[in-house]
């Protein structure tokens, strides 16, 4: 990529940038700023240093690479952000490198490049990538494409989460347990659950109670959500 993509005035656009980023952050809460990083991979220096004051500026942590293996070298940790990603790099390119992170749902990827070539642009749209702009890039459309991805990074994380969680509760329950609550969310009563297991009303009501306490669960809606979403379902009657 040449530097001629960048700004022709490194200074009014510097100026222009921080002008734009500072109107940007006025939207995003400081918490939701501060816990998200912003990937940046370009091979030109000045692409990469003008996208490190522009987002820094709007309030947000960033790493700039000027090179796949670079990025794929460093850890990262699990924070919600987003990757900028040119097409035409040295080495490994930036399609290649979108196949290699196919399985982290939790770093959207934004493609920023100076070449407009259509099938390319195909491809890394279905490869998954949440945005494709073009250089010169707009300012405000590359923020708010940055906002976007973060958000999505963050449900995704969120939803990470919830699952570990509900799966190390789940964990915690003893085999009749994990019987009780699968019966219990389908909508049997204690009496039917009894019945289908074979242990008294009152026995069924000792273990509803210890798997609401295990599941950290506030009310049988609560405990059906989270059934639902580990995939329990009662067995078949014989």
């Amino acid at each position: 990529m040449n530097a001629s993509d960048a700004a022709t005035d490194p200074g009014d656009g510097q100026r222009h940038a921080v002008g734009t980023a500072a109107m940007i952050s006025g939207r995003v809460t400081n918490r939701q700023q501060t816990d998200a990083r912003v990937f940046v991979i370009d091979d030109d220096i000045s692409v990469r240093e003008s996208l490190e004051l522009l987002i820094r500026s709007a309030g947000w942590q960033t790493d700039i690479f000027a090179s796949a293996e670079e990025f794929l070298s460093q850890p990262r940790g699990t924070v919600p952000g987003c990757l900028i990603l040119d097409l035409t790099l040295p080495g490994l390119g930036g399609l290649e490198l979108q196949k290699q992170l196919a399985g982290r749902p939790d770093l959207p990827i934004i493609i920023v490049t100076g070449h407009t070539d259509v099938p390319m642009t195909v491809q890394a749209m279905k490869a998954g990538a949440v945005e494709f702009l073009t250089k010169p890039v707009n300012d405000v459309a590359l923020l708010d494409a940055i906002g976007a991805a973060i958000e999505r990074s963050r449900a995704v994380l969120r939803h990470d989460s919830e699952m570990r969680m509900i799966g190390n509760c789940y964990s915690t329950l003893t085999p009749r347990e994990r019987e009780v609550m699968t019966l219990v969310a389908s909508g049997l009563l204690n009496k039917q659950v009894g019945f289908r297991l074979g242990i008294t009303e009152a026995t069924v009501k000792a273990h509803r109670g210890h798997v609401m306490s295990k599941m950290r669960a506030d009310s049988l809606p609560d405990l059906v959500k989270m059934a639902a979403r580990i995939g329990l379902q009662p067995a078949a009657k014989h």
